[in-house]
């Protein structure tokens, strides 16, 4: 059981994330999603090309400027980059907190079929032991939330996700580790942005509820959200301003203040988009005294300019970096701290 002085440590590396103009990269890419992210710009799939690709961004000079963490996936928590140091260890020296993707994928729910639940409770105490003697220190896990018309999300499946987002979150925080809860509410489909807020609403209020069922303090918890933005299919682009009101309006109506942050996933968006969306989100927030810091936690947003740059190619490093390093530095402004 964690004492007192512990909880306050995690609270601080919590809100560590937050610090001016600093996000949260998500490299946790699993093996097949990373083989087909890779196909997609003709790079061949191999545990030392996945390496390479991770060394394309973790390996490059000066992201320390914008980035406070970066989630890694079990795999890449073990290998090292091209100067022979475990990545771990190099984000550490350059004061970027390694973390871990913690969940262990999704499967059907077994009541409604269409859903999905999130696995990875079984021998999670002893995994979070090992991570964190690897050096992670905060985790994430995520659950994914589908919108079908009024028919879906169930309010049974999204209980039971909260559940076990809850579970691990009281897991990490006994191990001494941050968690990052990413109830994940799809892009894909063909709701309204209405109808996303709403869901969103509705998983965050059912999250934080049983939260606090579970004990679970939030005063050292991440939350990480979708956007309220209309589905893939509806043929509706939303303006910024528009995906900011009520994105803003969905989390001041669920997430508790003592929450110590909220940082955005990309969800399918294109890095401009992303981009663009945050940072009318920051503005909006501010203008409302949002209760908690916003910052970003992307993957592809981050990641797509540099890889169609790269290919797979040596040759090709340095001006991939480069593109990397201008995506961060735009993203970063758009929280305009």
């Amino acid at each position: 059981m964690l004492h007192y002085a512990d909880m306050i440590d995690l609270v601080a590396t919590a809100r560590s994330f937050f610090a001016s103009g600093k996000g949260i990269l998500a490299a946790d890419e699993s093996v097949h999603t990373a083989t087909a992210r890779l196909a997609a710009y003709g790079v061949p799939a191999s545990a030392e090309m996945r390496r390479r690709y991770r060394d394309l961004f973790l390996g490059a000079e000066g992201i320390e400027r914008y980035l406070s963490g970066v989630i890694l996936f079990e795999e890449t928590l073990s290998q090292k980059g091209d100067d022979g140091k475990p990545f771990p260890d190099s984000l550490a020296a350059r004061g970027i907190a390694p973390g871990i993707k913690v969940d262990e994928g999704i499967e059907p729910f077994p009541t409604s079929p269409e859903e999905s639940i999130t696995k990875g409770l079984l021998g999670l105490d002893a995994r979070l032991e090992g991570y964190r003697k690897q050096g992670a220190v905060f985790t994430k896990w995520r659950a994914v939330v589908r919108i079908d018309g009024d028919r879906l999300p169930t309010s049974t499946a999204l209980h039971e996700n909260a559940k076990r987002l809850a579970s691990y979150a009281k897991e990490a925080q006994a191990a001494g580790l941050v968690p990052i809860l990413e109830p994940e509410v799809l892009l894909e489909g063909k709701h309204s942005r209405q109808r996303a807020r709403a869901v969103i609403e509705e998983t965050l209020g059912m999250l934080f509820s049983v939260l606090e069922e579970h004990s679970v303090d939030c005063a050292s918890v991440i939350l990480k959200t979708a956007m309220a933005l209309s589905g893939s299919d509806s043929g509706r682009k939303d303006t910024p301003e528009e995906v900011a009101e009520d994105t803003v309006a969905a989390l001041l109506a669920s997430v508790p203040r003592q929450t110590s942050g909220i940082v955005f996933l990309s969800g399918g968006q294109t890095p401009e988009q992303a981009t663009e969306n945050l940072a009318a989100i920051s503005r909006r927030a501010r203008a409302l005294n949002a209760p908690w810091p916003l910052t970003f936690s992307y993957a592809r947003a981050l990641q797509e300019e540099a890889l169609a740059l790269w290919k797979g190619k040596q040759e090709n490093l340095a001006l991939a970096r480069t593109a990397f390093l201008e995506r961060l530095a735009r993203v970063s402004a758009a929280l305009g701290n």
